[in-house]
């Protein structure tokens, strides 16, 4: 069984990555794919939607005569990152009480 990942669980977690460094595209699938199910055909849009909407921003470096296209979170994707970490907690809060109720002992 899959637990189905939203577009704004999506967005959190790359820009959560982003925020301890930048990445190129495919570096960037790498980490996602420790941690979910990720190809790099679902990545790509996910950062095109994050870019358009200011979250991130995008610049070349040269490697091995080759361009690499990083991305670095802005500071508008940092205060998204924010909110997406609180719905997130908020929610896995309420998850975990329906979870964890029968362990304590406790009624709904």
């Amino acid at each position: 069984m899959k637990i189905t990942i939203t577009a704004d669980l999506l967005d959190g977690m790359v820009l959560a990555i982003l925020e301890r460094q930048d990445y190129y595209g495919y570096a960037l699938t790498q980490e996602m794919q420790k941690a979910i199910s990720i190809s790099e055909s679902t990545m790509y849009p996910v950062l095109r939607r994050l870019n358009q909407g200011g979250y991130l921003t995008t610049y070349q470096q040269s490697y091995q005569g080759r361009n690499r296209r990083y991305y670095r979170i802005t500071r508008k994707g940092e205060q998204h990152l924010s909110r997406v970490r609180k719905l997130w907690n908020d929610y896995k809060e309420s998850l975990d009480r329906v979870f964890n109720a029968s362990d304590k002992g406790e009624e709904q």
